[in-house]
């Protein structure tokens, strides 16, 4: 167990989650290992997001207990595993509509700082804060819209900026919710691709239906059916599994 903790940035140990007599996620127990890039993947209802919820503190578990390194997290409330180093993003973005994307960025960074809502006076004197968020812009290929307000964007780069904000927290794992949802093919790709880049200090785990998208950016796959884990293994290993194929992956190849 002691060498687990020391490779693993995330964990669940018999992680389950029930109302009444529908069990949404059942004894789920994971390894989110350093700097990985592990996807979630399974049918409508396998019980995705509920887990994610689980891990960001929005819903108590029914059982089981989630690790952060080490330190047991089960009962922290969101704010506070956001602290502790989890940031996630949502299917539907949620932004700043009415502030430049600049601003926006700024303001988390402020946040993590303990400026809280003074950032609009601090900020002429904060130059590090706008520095680091130019610096966070940049490595999402977002400079050029920095001074453009976020409800202007198109939506593959709303979707970039949500994540700026989640990386304004600098995460130790960042939770991503199908960030391609609604985004044409090409401009999923793209983000992807940006995804990709981002620094391997930070533990990526996403939900995401797009099969390519999977295959071609995750290092591990778990696969959940009905708010089980059916399988986990490389994307080599999913692929090749006869019960994935039966389950998941000969439906999602007709949706």
């Amino acid at each position: 167990m002691e060498n687990l903790m020391k490779n693993t940035s995330l964990r669940t140990e018999g992680l389950s989650k029930a109302w009444g007599g529908f069990k949404a996620n059942s004894d789920i127990t994971l390894n989110f290992l350093p700097g990985s890039r592990h996807a979630l993947i399974g049918p409508n209802g396998a019980g995705k997001t509920t887990f994610i919820n689980l891990l960001t503190g929005t819903f108590p578990p029914s059982a089981g207990s989630v690790f952060l390194g080490d330190d047991n997290i089960t009962t922290l409330r969101p704010h506070e595993r956001v602290r502790r180093g989890i940031t996630r993003t949502y299917q539907i973005n949620t932004l700043f509509n009415g502030m430049t994307v600049l601003a926006s960025v700024v303001l988390a960074i402020s946040e993590r700082k303990g400026l809280g809502y003074v950032w609009y006076r601090t900020v002429s004197s904060e130059q590090a804060v706008v520095d680091e968020a130019m610096a966070l812009l940049d490595s999402l290929k977002l400079t050029d819209e920095a001074n453009q307000l976020t409800s202007r964007l198109a939506y593959g780069k709303q979707r970039l900026v949500e994540i700026a904000l989640a990386l304004a927290t600098r995460p130790i794992v960042l939770l991503l919710d199908e960030p391609a949802a609604g985004i044409p093919s090409a401009e999923s790709k793209e983000l992807f691709e940006i995804i990709a880049q981002l620094p391997k200090d930070v533990t990526i785990v996403f939900i995401e239906h797009d099969m390519d998208l999977v295959f071609r950016f995750a290092e591990r796959i778990t696969v959940l059916v009905g708010g089980s884990v059916l399988v986990e293994g490389t994307p080599n290993e999913i692929a090749s599994n006869q019960r994935v194929k039966e389950v998941y992956l000969g439906e999602a190849a007709h949706e």
